[in-house]
């Protein structure tokens, strides 16, 4: 099996010392990114650890595909337990960066303990430097990039970086990259900024060699030849779409259509699109660097969960109003999705829905914690009572679209996700849209069949996170390929895909996680028995949990700093 190469380089904030270990075993079993991850936090983060004090830890990772020259390879991985849900996540960015990574040499780089100050921490081939910048103390996301080019002529590519909401230990921030680029659902911003922590940069020249076979280029050409409508709007070709089959939520989640959907779909995006974008070595270019011109405002997006986080669900028609909050969510470091479905419970509460200057304001409060937005910074879950709203999340993440009241299979795949309410973790909504005749779709309704196909699509899933490989490879990467990509036959990588679930839901286990957190606050026919059916499926316990011995230990204990 292909697999990422290098040692993993631990660095103790608490200390300001680094060190490397080869780990050569993980990396042959464990591939990289999201698989390599989950290793290393579920054999080294304490199971009780908080997820906002110095025993947790983040794990950096690429994977063997990021030494490749092929599109759908730009992206990258980071693991650690999450101040939203409480439970072990990982979450993946695209953009520059993740070759940048691959130049340090390492396979992973691990971030434990607590700077007693605000630093930058620099990791290159040839070591690792600790930087105190008090003056960059709240500074937004472009201006720590700006100042890391102008004093060390490393461009956001080379970054990542938190806003004043990680550094305010709001649970919904992002670690940005490339500037508006995010490590978006979880909350591991807010990890970085409890580590004070405002950024991390990674650069060398000590990339190891991997070899990917020729399948690379056909990929790749036809990634460049592909006539799809994501090069176009990107994923917001899907509003329209969504909005006809009853499945984008709306004025917070009271509705499931949304009348205002023209102004805010595909059609208005590429209308304020104004030249192609993309990822590291992506030939598929299906980025979306916008611009009004009448009031200057540039920014890249939004994508198909922002409009409807911040347009169909907080009553907003206009695609301009939701690129202004699409922005202020990368300048302040937030997840676009949390952000955008708490705004809409507190516009719920007040009867506000399309007040677009309360939404622009309350993005800024929530990112520095001032008023009522200390209140909506700890999410849905913790303040929906406060607000006299319904409780739209599943383990504490908020939902994104793709509605799981009219697409049955993913509401069971948001449900059964270690990560909560998450759309990509098994991507089952494409297989209940009726955009094609395919023999594997589904009918929307109900949950026959859908169980082990959910699992099928978690396995997948997390081996493209471990690879690591963009979603949108999904009509390029048949199995035949990915066998080829990663040398290993396709059952293997579905059972190492299963392997990584089982040890995300076993960490989650001891954290007190079972069958009563896999839920949504809405019914599916025949939801219990389709439950019942995928942890059979998947050799769990009855309660939701990973049976007794199949992974050593009862508790976790950190290694050796």
């Amino acid at each position: 099996m292909k697999h990422v190469r290098g040692p993993l380089c631990t660095v103790d904030l608490g200390g300001q010392t680094a060190e490397t270990a080869e780990i050569d075993e993980l990396l042959e079993s464990f591939l990289g990114g999201r698989a390599l991850g989950t290793k290393l936090a579920h054999d080294r983060i304490p199971f009780d650890a908080d997820p906002l004090g110095a025993e947790n830890r983040l794990f950096f990772a690429t994977g063997p595909l990021q030494h490749s020259t092929m599109s759908f390879t730009g992206r990258m991985s980071v693991t650690g337990v999450s101040p939203l849900t409480d439970g072990l996540l990982s979450s993946n960015a695209g953009g520059f960066l993740s070759r940048n990574f691959t130049g340090t040499g390492y396979s992973a780089v691990e971030i434990t303990g607590e700077s007693d100050e605000l630093v930058i921490v620099h990791v290159t081939d040839e070591g690792v430097e600790f930087e105190p910048v008090p003056d960059l103390e709240e500074a937004t996301v472009f201006e720590t990039c700006e100042y890391i080019e102008d004093e060390h002529g490393l461009k956001s590519e080379h970054t990542v970086v938190i806003g004043p909401g990680g550094e305010n230990q709001v649970r919904f921030a992002s670690i940005m990259t490339s500037k508006e680029r995010a490590f978006g659902r979880g909350g591991l911003g807010a990890v970085l900024g409890a580590k004070n922590v405002k950024a991390i940069t990674f650069d060398g020249d000590s990339t190891h060699e991997v070899e990917i076979p020729p399948v690379q280029m056909e990929i790749h050409g036809e990634a460049a030849k592909a006539d799809h409508p994501m090069k176009r709007s990107g994923t917001t070709t899907m509003t329209e779409f969504a909005n006809m089959v009853e499945a984008l939520p709306s004025y917070y989640f009271s509705e499931l259509s949304f009348e205002g959907a023209e102004g805010i779909g595909g059609d208005a995006v590429a209308e304020k699109k104004y030249k192609k974008g993309t990822c590291s070595a992506c030939a598929f270019a299906c980025k979306l660097p916008t611009r009004d011109e009448e009031s200057g405002l540039e920014t890249e997006g939004p994508e198909y969960e922002t409009v409807m986080a911040f347009g169909s669900n907080s009553g907003v028609d206009d695609i301009v109003d939701v690129m202004k909050s699409n922005k202020l969510c990368d300048e302040y470091g937030l997840d676009t999705i949390s952000a955008g479905d708490t705004v809409a419970a507190y516009l719920a509460s007040e009867d506000e829905f399309g007040n677009v200057d309360l939404i622009h304001d309350l993005v800024e409060k929530i990112a520095y914690r001032e008023g009522v937005g200390d209140t909506l910074a700890e999410g849905i879950d913790r303040v929906h009572d406060d607000l006299g709203v319904e409780n739209w999340t599943v383990k504490g993440m908020e939902f994104p679209a793709h509605d799981g009241r009219t697409l049955n299979g993913q509401g069971l795949a948001f449900a059964t996700s270690n990560r909560g309410a998450d759309h990509m973790y098994a991507e089952f909504y494409p297989y209940e849209y009726p955009l094609v005749d395919a023999e594997d779709a589904f009918d929307k309704e109900g949950l026959e069949n859908k169980p082990p196909k959910v699992i099928e699509l978690e396995n997948v899933n997390a081996i493209k996170d471990s690879g690591v490989l963009c979603k949108f490879s999904r009509d390029f990467i048949t199995p035949e390929r990915l066998e080829s990509l990663l040398d290993a036959d396709y059952d293997d990588l579905l059972e190492l895909g299963g392997e990584v679930v089982s040890l995300e839901r076993h960490f989650n286990n001891q954290r007190g996680f079972d069958r009563s957190d896999d839920t949504v606050p809405y019914e599916i026919p025949e939801f219990e028995r389709g439950l019942a059916e995928y942890y059979e499926e998947r050799g769990w316990n009855d309660d939701g949990t990973v049976p007794d011995g199949r992974f050593s230990g009862d508790t976790a204990a950190p290694a050796d700093d």
